[in-house]
């Protein structure tokens, strides 16, 4: 998933990361680094906010062609464990788990 921290910063301009997200059942909590996220509506720049510090957060799947950020700078930091699948992906195979669309 492309994770992107929106508090504190300018459109776009917070750090981001490709990295593995565990989602709850009905997908309405997210869990990354440590934290737990709740979904969040009627945010046109944030989809999920921390639970504990009411960071405000955008998470969606990656882009192949890296423009994960609308605005921002740079590209996201890939987490190790993730790179493999990542490259793979950005190569055109389909995530793991989308093998079927």
């Amino acid at each position: 998933m492309f994770v992107q921290l929106k508090t504190g910063f300018d459109t776009d301009r917070g750090p981001s990361w490709i990295g593995w997200v565990r989602f709850s059942r009905t997908w309405q909590t997210a869990y990354f680094h440590g934290r737990t996220l709740r979904r969040w509506t009627g945010l046109p720049s944030a989809n999920f906010v921390d639970v504990e510090t009411d960071e405000l957060f955008w998470l969606s799947g990656p882009k192949r062609d890296r423009t994960d950020t609308r605005y921002g700078p740079g590209l996201p930091e890939v987490e190790e464990d993730a790179r493999e699948a990542y490259e793979a992906f950005l190569r055109g195979e389909p995530l793991p788990g989308r093998e079927d669309g």
